[in-house]
């Protein structure tokens, strides 16, 4: 279990090091061709060290990678500011702690993301007075700071949703616990609202969106939500992350990769089906 930064360096590490294997190449020629200290690539591999963008087209260069998408992703890992999809959330630098800055840089290079949600609706798909509720609620100080941060916070989680209409979109499984259908975030109208907006999220083709019932009774995520991100260059990127009140944990290693997928599917199954779960909601919303 490690925090996000770590967790990207041993990734990004491990990746170069695969590329330097498959073209061929020893970490000694590896530094001789870009005329670095064998200790160097040794050091980038293992994750001991961080990578400057710069340092890591010079690999990639002399690896020969011309899949602009897997070197997109790399340079993300890296801190790259051009590669890959825009970072926009560099103008909030001010207003996210860091790990926040981590998480949305993996959710705008995935491919595919699949969480499990217990508590509030996930980002998203979250309305903008529902974003502004929860935002309020989750982060101390802010009726202490003006409206300029809460302003900010609540575009940044808008600005998120951009991934889902991008060209390739977004691949988006949820499945949501009824608590979070039924708890009155924000009041009535605002609840209102937001499940309408879960019912036009779920006609996209790329959301498949699922209620865990209550009647469900106890279920393999009831001790806490959870996030995968997968990629789509490679699997060895793939990532959890777990939410905590002042920081988020990333585990990376395979096996919880495996055991997080697995519970996923059961929660799937153990689920209503997608149209049913549409027909759920709706329910939930006539009676509000």
């Amino acid at each position: 279990m490690q925090y996000g930064p770590a967790v990207r360096r041993r990734k990004l590490g491990a990746e170069l090091r695969t590329l330097r294997a498959e073209a061929g190449l020893t970490s000694g020629e590896a530094a001789r061709l870009v005329g670095w200290h064998q200790s160097k690539v040794s050091r980038i591999e293992t994750g001991a060290s961080g990578v400057k963008p710069p340092d890591v087209r010079l690999l990639l260069d002399a690896y020969q990678v011309g899949d602009p998408q897997l070197r997109d992703m790399l340079l993300v890992l890296a801190g790259s500011d051009d590669g890959g999809r825009h970072h926009w959330w560099h103008a909030y630098r001010g207003v996210l702690p860091p790990a926040y800055r981590d998480f949305i840089s993996l959710e705008s290079q995935a491919s595919t993301i699949r969480t499990l949600e217990t508590s509030v609706v996930p980002g998203l798909l979250q309305t903008p007075e529902y974003a502004r509720a929860v935002t309020r609620a989750a982060v101390g100080g802010l009726d202490n700071d003006g409206p300029e941060r809460l302003d900010a916070l609540v575009q940044v989680r808008l600005a998120r949703q951009d991934i889902l209409r991008a060209d390739p979109p977004l691949d988006l499984s949820v499945v949501l616990d009824e608590a979070v259908l039924r708890r009155e975030v924000g009041g009535p109208g605002v609840m209102a609202r937001q499940l309408d907006r879960l019912l036009e999220a779920a006609h996209l083709p790329q959301v498949r969106l699922q209620v865990l019932p209550f009647a469900a009774g106890a279920h393999i995520g009831i001790t806490g939500p959870f996030v995968i991100f997968s990629f789509p260059s490679t699997s060895d990127l793939d990532v959890v992350v777990l939410d905590h009140l002042t920081s988020s944990l990333y585990l990376e290693r395979k096996e919880d990769l495996e055991a997080y997928s697995e519970a996923f599917k059961t929660l799937q199954f153990h689920a209503l089906s997608p149209e049913d779960s549409l027909d759920y909601i709706a329910g939930i919303g006539d009676g509000a």
